[in-house]
């Protein structure tokens, strides 16, 4: 999963809807400067990954993509997520997907001060290309894969990852029909163990 189906999971508490989107740049004993909400939004996100990379579904959807991308197939794998979420938005909230982008920007510019350095710097491209509600077609995946793609330590080809997806977009849609609303009950599961732990 990555940042829409991330905050989307994050339900109504903005304080742990920024925990779940730093979560990526928050390292070790870093945690424990945040508050204990965005403390409890970090854990999510952690939650959410180890939930995701070990489910057998996600695993079938990784190898179709290890012939393209290697070891960045979960990376790959993650933004297609995204973009069946973003398409199928409607079919997950009663929020039209550009509003609640919005609403997202909003909050996390608020708080701009307690983003870390690295968020700091991606989030006013994030909003300029508004990813959120991009991830939905696939101008927006071009966009945020040859992003990616730049900034990647090892030859990735992410940059052919819209292409693939297209290739293999009915494979792809099966995946995210099938996993995510396991991962939406596991997510409440978690959530209310948490709220009473």
């Amino acid at each position: 999963m990555n940042f829409l189906a991330h905050v989307f999971l994050s339900g109504t508490n903005q304080s742990s809807m920024i925990g779940n989107f730093i979560a990526d740049s928050v390292r070790g004993k870093e945690i424990l400067e945040f508050s204990p909400e965005i403390k409890e939004g970090i854990m999510l996100h952690r939650f959410i990954d180890h939930y995701t990379d070990t489910h057998a579904i996600i695993s079938e959807g990784k190898k179709v993509l290890t012939p393209y991308f290697g070891k960045y197939n979960a990376v790959v794998l993650d933004i297609y997520m995204d973009h069946f979420l973003a398409k199928d938005w409607v079919n997950y909230s009663n929020i039209p997907l550009a509003a609640f982008a919005q609403t997202i920007y909003q909050h996390l510019q608020n708080n701009f001060a307690l983003l870390p350095d690295r968020v700091q710097e991606l989030l006013p491209y994030m909003i300029r290309q508004d990813w959120l509600s991009n991830y939905a077609n696939f101008y927006g995946m071009e966009r945020v894969f040859q992003g990616m793609s730049r900034r990647a330590s090892f030859v990735s080809h992410m940059e052919d990852a819209t292409a693939v997806l297209q290739k293999h977009y009915s494979e792809m849609q099966h995946c995210f029909d099938s996993f995510f609303p396991e991962l939406q009950g596991a997510v409440a599961n978690y959530l209310k163990a948490s709220s009473h732990s």
